[in-house]
């Protein structure tokens, strides 16, 4: 069998993967071969860029602004980009011979052999689900085990259509077996299955299993749920981040007002899914930083020096959540001005 590389997202099936499956003939071959047709995702990591871009503003008589970005914000595209509805955009399929009960067995074993390793108990998430059933009918009406069908979104794509959790991981195991225990049993059987059910980073799961003849079509899509904060909770997360920073280079807290127009700036970012195109008018002589994140209450790197600046006395936040074609899956575009 083709080991399956845990580092890769999505990529990487062997010959057997790629067959049609004969269901009759399936049936006559040792339970060895289930083995086979198994194909498991490794986790993937979704980097929100740390990319800062930095401005200082001058005295309206001085010459015009220049622009300095980090290497990484260097080859930024400027093309728009429209922001991707949150509501489920996935054909209604009616879903008349999914397996309620095998999917409740698989999350109770998964969540058994969790707890052996010390790992936290999964939360079954219904958006996930949706998705994981949506992908396992996938499955069943080509008779083959694929992450990705053509034609078909990517896992973060899909799961973005139909669920409002804000994940920055997530991984997916697909199998075909005959019955919940069983199938956990051959997963747990393969490193890379393994690895995912096991994962202590996971935190919510979405199973759908389709039933066809006499096989199972399991799909199980795992993520790391984050908090789900509101465009203040972001803001007072950044400025308990930015005061701590100025303590620990030992200076003065800076005292917040925040801009009327910050938000609608951070916004504009995304909607543009560029750092670039903060609209932002700020006071002469102000330093102004713009990057995404996921974690509020971290700074991107590089930020160090502007914040801690002595000549610093005050700072306004702007915040916006969005989901665009470089985030699928959300992510805080933010807007911090130093004066």
């Amino acid at each position: 069998m083709s080991e399956v590389d845990p580092s890769q997202d999505l990529v990487g099936q062997s010959d057997l993967d790629r067959q049609k499956l004969d269901g009759p003939n399936l049936m006559h071959r040792a339970t060895r071969l289930l083995l086979a047709f198994l194909l498991g995702a490794g986790s993937a990591t979704m980097q929100p860029a740390t990319r800062l871009v930095a401005m200082t503003v001058p005295a309206p008589a001085s010459a015009p602004a220049a622009t300095s970005e980090a290497p990484e914000a260097s080859g930024e595209q400027a093309h728009k980009a429209t922001l991707k509805p949150v509501a489920a955009n996935a054909p209604n399929i009616p879903f008349t011979n999914y397996d309620v009960e095998t999917e409740q067995q698989l999350l109770a074993l998964a969540n058994e052999s969790r707890k052996q390793a010390g790992a936290p108990l999964l939360v079954l998430d219904a958006g996930l689900s949706r998705a994981a059933r949506i992908h396992a009918q996938a499955m069943v009406a080509a008779q083959q085990l694929s992450h990705q069908f053509d034609g078909e979104p990517s896992l973060s794509t899909r799961i973005a259509d139909i669920s409002n959790l804000r994940l920055d991981q997530e991984g997916e195991n697909v199998a075909l077996d005959y019955d919940a225990h069983h199938g956990h049993e051959h997963l747990m059987l393969s490193p890379p299955h393994r690895a995912n059910l096991l994962n202590p980073a996971y935190n919510v799961v979405g199973l759908g299993v389709v039933r066809s003849g006499d096989h199972l079509y399991i799909v199980q899509d795992f993520g790391h749920a984050l908090p789900n904060y509101s465009s203040a909770d972001v803001k007072n997360r950044v400025a308990m981040a930015v005061n701590q920073l100025r303590h620990q280079a030992r200076q003065q807290d800076l005292q917040r007002r925040d801009l009327a127009t910050a938000d609608s700036a951070a916004c504009s970012m995304a909607h543009a899914n560029s750092l670039g195109a903060a609209s932002i008018s700020p006071t002469a002589g102000a330093t102004v930083l713009t990057y995404t994140s996921l974690h509020p209450e971290v700074l991107p790197l590089g930020s160090e020096h502007a914040i801690a600046g002595r000549n610093q006395r005050s700072f306004s936040i702007g915040a916006c959540y969005g989901r665009t074609d470089t985030y699928p899956m959300g992510v805080y575009w933010v807007v911090l001005s130093l004066e």
